[in-house]
């Protein structure tokens, strides 16, 4: 927060990153007006503003965002910093490259246990000439500032010269407390080596560290998932786990409330289903389980792939449906590959007797939005939407029932 500038030690000369994205007006002018005062005390702000911003003129540099809702910008704002960090990361990253080469170029060396250690650092000499000039270029322009710890550069940097012959070895014990030959001086230009390329690699590896921990955050919650019953009987009856989408996850963990118990199951495996739900697709039982062994399937007597059971495979949605005749509650999950639905689980359930209101609030609010459908239905006609009735209503009529006919039971008169 700009508003926070007195926790910056402006004489520091930081890079300061602004996220400006989404701002306007005069909460825009005043950050305009704080980028101009880090910028007067030498420090480095770079804004993240909308494309058609031209307030942040005085900033070190601006990126440039596509201008979206104001309550979003803040996802491009992260996006533009992790993606600016991965780039600074690759950047210092690359300043290693020289050393990485004399690194390799000592260890070959050392594949040759055979030669001595004036042979070898002859053998490596050419090396160390393109490292040390690309090194000292850097060290002169000031680039490893802060990339580096100074301890790191100046033993880098002296090892170079002894190994080079700048330096004499004469004058090695001096300055390391041991000994000078060339056996020595390789061998602690390697570790020396080793040392700043693992600070310059460092922060690459962070921004790594960071990616990883998203995702496994993301994962975990994914597992959590899982761990909802009805997740548990999709899973349990057959469905690969890389066919289930996580919008597929959310909604059978969000169903779990109204599912007293599965009684049985029916697998379908579907072909020639395209992604627009053209072709003559087919569905075929491939395995029942439970009191589905005693049920027939329409799809024995016709594959072919039509009703409620087409309209989830184009969907891709997780569908809950009540049986005209026989009124037994079934949920439909889509098995999904590569945006084309490949099959479907079918599992016959017994629904709750009854839900709390808030219980029931969350189980619409997780269904298709059925939640708010309902609720915006009732305040066409209605001042209010008494949500205790919530849990007045048969679990199987809010799962089920048109949301039209779902409110008139909240509609007077």
């Amino acid at each position: 927060s700009t508003e926070d500038k007195k926790h910056i030690d402006l004489s520091s000369e930081p890079l300061i990153f602004v996220c400006a994205a989404g701002l306007s007006g005069s909460t825009a002018d005043d950050v305009a007006k704080e980028v101009a005062i880090f910028r007067a005390h030498k420090a480095a702000p770079i804004v993240v503003a909308d494309e058609d911003q031209s307030r942040f003129s005085s900033a070190l540099a601006v990126l440039p965002v596509p201008a979206v809702d104001p309550r979003l910008g803040f996802i491009l704002s992260t996006m533009a910093g992790h993606l600016f960090g991965y780039e600074a990361a690759l950047a210092i990253d690359a300043q290693a490259r020289p050393m990485r080469e004399a690194r390799s170029a000592i260890e070959q060396a050392a594949e040759h246990p055979q030669m001595s250690g004036e042979e070898a650092l002859v053998s490596v000499e050419s090396a160390l000439e393109r490292t040390a000039t690309s090194f000292f270029d850097l060290l002169r322009t000031g680039e490893l500032n802060g990339h580096m710890e100074a301890s790191t550069a100046s033993k880098v940097a002296s090892l170079l010269r002894f190994a080079l012959g700048s330096s004499p070895l004469e004058a090695y014990q001096i300055e390391f407390g041991k000994v000078g030959t060339p056996a020595v001086v390789l061998d602690d230009l390697a570790a020396a080596l080793t040392l700043g390329i693992e600070e310059l690699t460092r922060p690459i590896d962070a921004i790594k560290h960071q990616a990883k921990t998203v995702t496994v955050g993301i994962s975990r919650s994914d597992e959590t998932l899982l761990d909802a019953a009805l997740s548990r009987a999709v899973l349990d009856a057959g469905a690969p786990r890389d066919r289930l989408s996580y919008a597929s996850l959310r909604t059978l963990a969000d169903l779990d409330p109204a599912i007293d118990e599965v009684l049985g199951h029916t697998r379908y495996r579907i072909e020639g289903m395209d992604v627009d739900g053209d072709g003559d697709a087919t569905a075929v039982v491939v395995d029942r389980g439970g009191i589905s062994r005693n049920i027939a399937s329409r799809t024995d007597r016709n594959p072919t792939l039509k009703g409620t059971k087409h309209q989830v495979a184009l969907e891709r949605r997780v569908f809950v449906a009540r049986g005209r005749s026989d009124d037994r509650t079934v949920v439909i999950v889509p098995e999904v590959k590569d945006n084309v639905t490949t099959g479907l689980t079918l599992l016959q359930v017994k629904l709750a007797d009854e839900l709390s209101p808030g219980a029931a609030r969350g189980v619409l609010q997780g269904y298709r939005h059925r939640y708010s459908a309902v609720r915006d239905a009732v305040m066409e006609t209605e001042p209010t939407f008494r949500e205790d009735l919530l849990g007045q209503q048969p679990v199987a009529d809010l799962l089920t029932l048109p949301i039209n006919d779902l409110a008139d039971r909240w509609r007077v008169g």
